[in-house]
């Protein structure tokens, strides 16, 4: 990398995110005020069952104001592994305990000005239990067929960015 931080501020600190105005040195030695986000890093979870169908969410998005449709994800808590962190989520979001986890690979959710990295993962062997929610969590669990999620990112009926992504990791791993 030419370019580097030379300025360091950080301007809020909150639940889910810190906020930083950045002073970044370009390799002409001109130095250009960029935001900086750090989220913690996150898993997404493509949940499949033994007879093809997959698990996926619609969950209440204040930021955007819509009910989206996603995969199951979350935030990794502290100094959690990625792995354990996937296990709980399904868990909680889905109710569904699964009897097999397989990394997929992993991607930045907005390298330009976010720290993010997802971590993602197929869930299968899975087991119906009860969902976990959390007290703000609104949470429906549906069971739909691969052809229908990808019509559903086709027609824009499925428009998170993070479920998209997982979702072609899924694909590309069962075209091998």
């Amino acid at each position: 990398m030419k370019s580097e931080i030379v300025k360091d501020e950080l301007i809020y600190t909150g639940k889910i995110c810190r906020v930083h105005k950045i002073g970044l040195e370009m390799d002409t030695g001109e130095v250009v005020s960029r935001d900086l986000v750090e989220f913690d890093d996150a898993v997404v979870v493509v949940p499949v069952l033994d007879d093809g169908s997959v698990v996926i969410i619609r969950n209440e998005r204040f930021a955007v104001g819509e009910n989206l449709y996603e995969f199951p994800a979350g935030k990794i808590d502290g100094d959690e592994a990625s792995e354990a962190c996937a296990l709980r989520e399904l868990i909680e979001e889905t109710g569904y305990t699964a009897g097999r986890l397989e990394k997929l690979g992993g991607f930045y959710s907005c390298p330009g000005a976010i720290t993010e990295y997802l971590h993602v993962f197929a869930a299968t062997e899975l087991t119906a239990g009860p969902q976990m929610l959390e007290e703000y969590e609104r949470i429906e669990v549906e069971l739909v067929s691969p052809e229908r999620i990808d019509d559903m990112i086709r027609s824009g009926e499925l428009h998170d960015a993070k479920s998209i992504s997982a979702w072609a990791m899924w694909r590309l791993k069962e075209s091998l």
